[in-house]
């Protein structure tokens, strides 16, 4: 057993769930299995996007944030679902509670993949069964595939996981690199996006392979700093450590969305805006946060993105103040081409009872007295399950679901 955990080594496992939303579907209704299923932020706009689909779809060309008539086409028969956010975080929950029951050093990085580091669970047997037991159980008691990587390190661990799927398990070690992992194409390596992959390939870089053996000072001269990074990577280096907490540091808040198609329509431009900053709103109240920055992220229809963010002198958490700054960064930089996604984000967050807030007594008077009505509507929406008062407001409208989690809930397992 000694080879399959040495003494200075680490055993890290990457589980990835598989075509998650889908499959999350699928176990709530088998009548779904075996067919092409696609979840789409807003199934009734003919422009709406897919979020994900089945393999059964994809087979068939169908991909994420491919829009619904293009789908349609590629797929007649494709079903397309709602989002059902709820039923997705309680899944997640399940399976990372079966992962934590295996060993305490379990660090989620989105609501369906996380590492576990099983360097000290030798009594419990070999990776390979360990691997295979939580395989099983997961399919059996959540009828969800999964497929796991195992590695000596996490960049290992998560490329071991993307290369059997579904229901994969795949060992990678550093030996393995020249047959494995250095033949792929540099794009296919995980932290290589488009935009770096181009960059590489200026430069003749065209394998991961490529990549662990070029040097350094002209990859650094190339990509700066990450080009030293994704080098060692190539070449099976990452010390980072399987942290449970790591959850918990957040240092920014934030909510983006597609729009319905791409739009130069002020009004719809600015309700948007104003779901967006609601949503900020109420993650940093979850988090009992404020921040000293807002962000805006606008992402234009030839897929051109830009991001513009502003300082600020005092820490703030409401929605009216987060839209104020966001709409004041939208009119000063907003080209007046047609747009396709938008996001806010309030930047060095921090929680409340770190913040040093000083008041002045016209500044404490104003906010003593809207405490009070923060806390009444607080109080209700705990009870009602939403604002009462923004349930005549948002009457008539669409609620839309968003197509993106926030890491907000991933530590609710432990709970």
């Amino acid at each position: 057993m000694s080879h399959w955990y040495p003494k200075k080594g680490r055993v890290i496992f990457h589980i990835d769930m598989n075509c998650f939303y889908a499959s999350v579907e699928m176990a709530y209704n088998p009548k779904l299995k075996g067919k092409p299923l696609a979840i789409a932020g807003n199934p009734e706009e003919r422009k709406g996007i897919i979020v994900t689909s089945s393999y059964e779809a994809r087979a068939r060309g169908v991909k994420t944030t491919m829009t619904l008539w293009q789908a349609r086409k590629l797929c007649p028969t494709l079903i397309i679902m709602r989002p059902n956010f709820d039923r997705y975080r309680m899944a997640s929950q399940e399976m990372f509670k079966m992962l934590a029951e295996i060993t305490p050093f379990v660090q989620p990085v989105s609501i369906d993949e996380g590492y576990m580091d099983i360097t000290e669970c030798e009594q419990l047997g070999n990776p390979i069964r360990i691997a295979e037991n939580l395989q099983k159980r997961i399919k059996d008691e959540l009828d969800l595939p999964c497929s796991i990587g195992i590695a000596p390190n996490k960049f290992l661990a998560k490329m071991a996981s993307d290369m059997k799927k579904p229901m994969g398990i795949t060992i990678l070690r550093k030996r393995d690199l020249p047959q494995k992992l250095w033949p792929l194409p540099v794009g296919d390596m995980y932290g290589v996006g488009e935009k770096t992959a181009r960059k590489l390939n200026a430069i003749d870089v065209k394998t991961i392979g490529d990549l662990a053996s070029r040097d350094v000072y002209h990859l650094k001269q190339v990509l700066g700093i990450n080009g030293e990074r994704l080098r060692n990577r190539a070449n099976g280096i990452d010390p980072r450590p399987v942290d449970p907490e790591a959850v918990n540091e957040f240092k920014s808040i934030g909510s983006s969305q597609t729009l319905p198609e791409d739009t130069t329509d002020e009004v719809d431009i600015q309700k948007l805006m104003e779901q967006l900053a609601s949503n900020v709103e109420r993650r940093m109240n979850r988090k009992q946060a404020a921040g000293l920055g807002v962000q805006l992220m606008i992402r234009y229809h030839d897929r051109k993105t830009i991001t513009r963010s502003k300082k600020l002198q005092s820490y703030i958490e409401k929605k009216e103040d987060i839209l104020r700054v966001a709409n004041e960064l939208f009119q000063k930089h907003w080209n007046l081409e047609p747009i396709r996604l938008l996001g806010i984000t309030v930047q060095d967050v921090e929680e409340k009872q770190n913040i040093a807030h000083q008041l002045d007594l016209f500044t404490y008077e104003e906010e003593a007295r809207k405490e009070k009505l923060y806390t009444a509507i607080e109080e209700l929406t705990n009870k009602y399950g939403k604002n009462p008062f923004k349930q005549m407001e948002n009457q008539g409208q669409n609620d839309q679901p968003r197509t993106s989690f926030q890491k907000d809930f991933l530590d609710d397992y432990k709970r």
